[in-house]
């Protein structure tokens, strides 16, 4: 099992047993943090009996990074044996009943950057990480998604929702976050989807996401004790 930690919940590496720390400027080929909140680490151990790998931070187009580089930890945490991947990060509610604090367990998601053709499955296929043309339909596995919303504690009013990934590094403007909610998202952020892109930093509680007129909430945060009940994404 890994676990890719979103903004401020790499302190869940704690949880590990006979864990070790190997920093990302150490691993080859891997690219580096630079966001705040994503300490660039990767901690291996034992979380209860199952071996666990975590990743403290991942990477963004917008640091300047190509999709390809940025899917690195994920394609290498698949060659060393990984079957379930676990992401998690802090987004901004496009609906009134996602507010801060609240869990959304994504069912589904549209990659805006993918449609455009920033994906990392742009240029030859390697057989290695699935076919030329993976099917979408359930990219989240069913059986964990069911799972998170039955262990989510009642105060987190965890839900199932379709997240939408944009290119960042600005916030969504109003007439954005109108546009996003009409095809059918109910959550955005810089994470993209089970190739590995990620998130950006939490916004100062002033930056809304939201469009004022619509008193939809803001920015929404997960405590890190919360982090194990944050499972948004499952796939090989």
């Amino acid at each position: 099992v890994a676990l890719v930690c979103g903004s401020g919940l790499g302190a869940l590496a704690q949880e590990l047993s006979d864990s070790q720390t190997f920093d990302y400027a150490d691993i080859p080929h891997f690219p580096r943090s630079t966001v705040q909140g994503h300490a660039g680490r990767l901690v291996v151990g034992r979380l209860g009996s199952a071996p666990c790998a975590v990743l403290q931070g991942r990477f963004h187009l917008y640091e300047g990074y190509s999709p390809a580089q940025v899917v690195v930890p994920v394609r290498a945490l698949a060659l060393a044996g990984v079957h379930t991947l676990v992401l998690t990060n802090a987004a901004g509610s496009l609906r009134p009943h996602l507010g801060p604090g609240h869990l959304m367990v994504i069912r589904d998601h549209i990659d805006i950057p993918g449609l455009a053709g920033r994906s990392p499955l742009v240029g030859p296929n390697d057989e290695r990480f699935g076919p030329r043309f993976p099917a979408m339909t359930d990219a989240y596995d069913p059986g964990l998604r069911r799972l998170a919303l039955a262990l989510a504690p009642k105060e987190l009013r965890a839900c199932p929702g379709v997240y939408v990934g944009v290119g960042g590094p600005s916030y969504e403007t109003p007439a954005e976050c109108r546009f996003l909610r009409r095809v059918g998202a109910d959550a955005v952020g810089e994470q993209r989807d089970p190739g590995g892109q990620g998130e950006g930093p939490e916004p100062a509680p002033k930056e809304s996401r939201e469009d004022p007129d619509r008193g939809v909430p803001k920015q929404s945060q997960i405590s890190p004790e919360r982090a194990a009940k944050q499972t948004q994404a499952a796939t090989k």
